[in-house]
């Protein structure tokens, strides 16, 4: 059977909301990696791809991979009677029919249970191939919704130019003309690198961390136990002296911290040390880095990228990687997972 408890609510209802215009029916994939869900539009220009780890989960149990297949519109409406801070449990047993779906407040005073049916949808995974993209946009996804819609009340496509200059976007219309061109920043490149560089070292910490901690903590008791054997108690009599002197050591810190807090408190220097760091984030949020091998111009239709840029309320960032020829990919990445949007280029008059 599947069960699986996500902490809020409001993420799978943001997920739903950028996908459901998009798509109207598709099989969550489940197995011990998490939930997957790939599916194409009725026209078949933009493929969508999610992905929700088992990380991401507060609880999670799949003895077996199995499809859910479900109505988005269905169960968009299910969602909407939870809470967005509510935890939210899907269960559905060994072809099942229904899924059912659990909502539990913080408290744990208000238990409200639903169910779904679910479909038999015939829908194979399509293979994604692995793409070296000769142009990557990393910038802030309400920049990014913002640049697509204003645009959008200009034409029906939209021109995206990768160049030495920045990304330029750009719509003709019957009207008017418009173009928005977005200049890389020192900032954003370093906080974006610092970013990445984290993200890559962090899985080996958390991994490698353990381990280390385990042995180390492992010879500190070995150590511990021949010092007392040797020293016949002598080690920790005097390890219960340093305790002492160490307590006695900390409560003057902390008296001279409290009095250098009411200083700072009364001539408000620990204000602009705050304000300074969060203009920094923003920096970085805001900002636009570029990883270019060649220029790219590619054009596509404003109406998909509108319905893509809806994932901003996933993610502070949105990543775009372009080759000539080759499918756009619009990539959020958010707490519980990813997701990935393609679309296709238009070419001539199509």
């Amino acid at each position: 059977m599947l069960e699986a408890r996500l902490d809020a609510a409001s993420t799978l209802k943001k997920l739903l909301d950028a996908i459901k215009e998009l798509v109207t029916d598709a099989n969550f994939e489940c197995n011990e990696e998490g939930l997957k869900l790939q599916a194409m539009d009725n026209s078949h220009v933009a493929l969508v791809s999610v992905n929700m780890d088992v990380a991401g989960f507060q609880m999670y149990r799949c003895d077996r991979p199995m499809p859910l297949g479900v109505n988005l519109a269905s169960l968009t409406k299910v969602l909407k009677c939870a809470q967005d801070n509510d935890q939210v449990t899907l269960k559905a047993a060994d072809s099942a029919d229904v899924l059912q779906l659990q909502f539990n407040s913080k408290t744990q005073d208000r238990v409200a249970d639903y169910e779904m049916k679910l479909m038999d949808i015939d829908m194979d995974e399509l293979g994604i191939p692995d793409t070296e993209y000769d142009a990557r946009v990393v910038m802030g996804a309400s920049e990014f919704l913002r640049i697509v819609r204003d645009l959008s009340n200009l034409g029906e496509s939209v021109r995206i130019e990768v160049n030495k200059d920045g990304v330029r976007f750009a719509a003709d219309g019957e009207a008017a003309n418009g173009s928005v061109l977005l200049r890389q920043t020192d900032s954003a490149r370093r906080a974006f690198a610092d970013k990445e560089k984290k993200e890559a070292s962090g899985s080996k910490k958390k991994a490698n961390g353990k381990v280390k901690k385990e042995e180390a903590d492992g010879d500190e008791e070995a150590m511990d136990e021949d010092k007392e054997e040797d020293d016949g108690g002598a080690y920790k009599a005097k390890e219960e002296d340093e305790d002492e002197e160490k307590n006695e050591e900390e409560e003057d810190e902390d008296e001279e911290e409290e009095e250098v807090g009411k200083k700072r408190k009364k001539s408000g220097s620990s204000k602009p040390a705050k304000k300074a760091k969060k203009g920094g984030d923003d920096d970085a949020q805001g900002g636009v880095m570029i990883d270019m091998t060649q220029a790219v111009t590619l054009t596509f239709s404003l109406k998909y990228l509108v319905i893509f840029a809806k994932s901003a309320s996933l993610s502070q960032t949105v990543e775009l990687k372009m080759s000539n020829e080759v499918p756009l990919l619009v990539a959020y990445d958010f707490g519980q997972g990813h997701i990935h949007y393609y679309l296709a280029p238009k070419i001539g008059d199509d």
